[in-house]
């Protein structure tokens, strides 16, 4: 068994410096036990701003993640923040290098990755740990306190709701890299895999049956508008125009939060003349009437577990971009949440009571998501440099059997049909197995 790294930084090594790459080492080196000494990118630019950002050495910088790993065991853990089709042949070579790991969802596209994932990081006894961030929020945590407590009573049924937003459906799931099934997944995984894993592990139980409603309603040729164009800097109707590529990314100029996500996927050019410059000639200008996408615009997907209680959930895109927001329907009482704070009326005393948890900035990548990004690597790096998962939400198996509702979720939704899951776990908290440390 390998020794804790105790009081010395843990070290990370970054595969992929996207925006939840850079995230992630900037939030662990900002909490001060960590410190960032490998990255592996493709993009040239980016890879030299983060390699200048965290001073690595030239040898410690690489083009791809199958670099970094061919060169050995660089750091005690890695981040695997590649294109999710990437994750799984990543996450399995890092396993046999004894790498502990923090891996973006979702955990792999198909189950047999998942499996393979799961087999890696067992044989070779390292901890994995899946970016479920809603695990990790305050919010969160005050509301399984408050249900623990016993004064809703039992869970009957749960409402919840993710408003994707109409402008961050528009960037990341009609122009962005998961606009395509074929290329990436379901938004059901690639998105509201979140919200799955979260309405299990609130619920404490694995659901058994499941139906799913949603399509791909509104960001298709047939929506476009008379005389529109293929680019939003040519378009005539641009300004009348609700998803106008031009109005979501030069209003985001000045704004620090919005210049890193979603203005630095554009361009490394954050001005009016680089951003328009992106739109002529990028995804991100295209008319959303134009493109390739065939992911879900709206998804509304109904869950059954064994102790007779039901969740519902809905994923939209005609929304503002914020919070989750969340019915529980108890025997005793109910609960009301917006993500940041909860409203209990205690059926007992005919009372209510508003709990605020303490939530802090917004719903948005670019906002670390209500807090959940900097808990989540918090507990990440304590557990590595412990060498114990204690402080992690959510083990591999667990991210498994998120996934596999998921894929159920998308059978029924595809069939037409009330479908019966069958899970390779019967864990929702993480296993209490020791982690090797290091």
């Amino acid at each position: 068994m390998r020794e804790s790294v105790g009081a010395h930084p843990v070290s990370l090594a970054v595969a992929g410096a996207g925006s939840r790459g850079l995230a992630y080492a900037r939030r662990a080196v900002a909490q001060g036990r960590a410190e960032v000494v490998a990255v592996a990118e493709p993009r040239p630019a980016q890879r030299e701003s983060f390699a200048a950002e965290f001073g690595l050495d030239p040898g410690a910088v690489f083009a791809s993640e199958t670099e970094l790993l061919a060169a050995g065991r660089l750091a005690d853990a890695v981040v695997i923040a590649t294109p999710d089709r990437r994750h799984a042949d990543a996450a399995v070579a890092a396993a046999g290098l004894g790498y502990h790991i923090l891996l973006e969802k979702p955990m792999a596209l198909t189950e047999r990755d998942c499996l393979r994932i799961i087999g890696a990081v067992e044989r070779a006894d390292v901890l994995l740990a899946v970016c479920h961030v809603l695990r990790y929020t305050p919010y969160t945590r005050a509301l399984k306190e408050l249900i623990a407590s016993g004064r809703i009573g039992e869970i009957a049924s749960i409402q919840h709701l993710e408003p994707v937003g109409w402008w961050h459906q528009a960037h990341s799931y009609v122009r962005g890299q998961w606009r395509s099934e074929s290329e990436s997944g379901p938004m059901l995984l690639t998105k509201s895999s979140h919200d799955l894993d979260w309405l299990m592990y609130v619920m404490g139980e694995i659901p058994v049956k499941v139906s799913s409603f949603g399509g791909l309603l509104h960001f298709t040729p047939a929506n476009r508008p008379p005389g529109a164009t293929d680019r939003c800097v040519t378009c005539p109707v641009e300004p009348d125009c609700a998803y106008s590529a031009k109005k979501i990314y030069l209003s985001a100029l000045g704004d620090p939060a919005r210049e890193y996500w979603p203005l630095s996927v554009l361009t490394e050019d954050i001005t009016r003349e680089g951003v328009l410059e992106a739109l002529a000639e990028g995804p991100y200008g295209r008319c959303v009437y134009a493109g390739d996408n065939d992911v879900v615009d709206h998804q509304v997907v109904n869950l059954e577990f064994p102790s007779g209680a039901t969740a519902s959930f809905t994923m939209t895109a005609f929304t503002a971009l914020d919070f989750r927001q969340t019915r529980i329907f108890g025997t005793k009482g109910t609960v009301e949440g917006d993500g940041k704070r909860l409203r209990l009326h205690d059926f007992t005393t005919d009372t209510i009571e508003v709990v605020e948890t303490g939530t802090a900035g917004d719903a948005s990548a670019a906002d670390g998501h209500g807090g959940a990004d900097d808990a989540l690597i918090e507990a990440f790096v304590r557990a590595v440099a412990d060498g114990d998962p204690a402080p992690l939400l959510s083990d591999a198996r667990t991210s498994l059997v998120g996934h596999q509702v998921v894929w159920a979720a998308e059978r029924a939704r595809t069939t037409a049909s009330v479908t019966d899951i069958a899970t390779g776990s019967s864990l929702l908290e993480p296993s209490a197995r020791p982690i090797a440390g290091h």
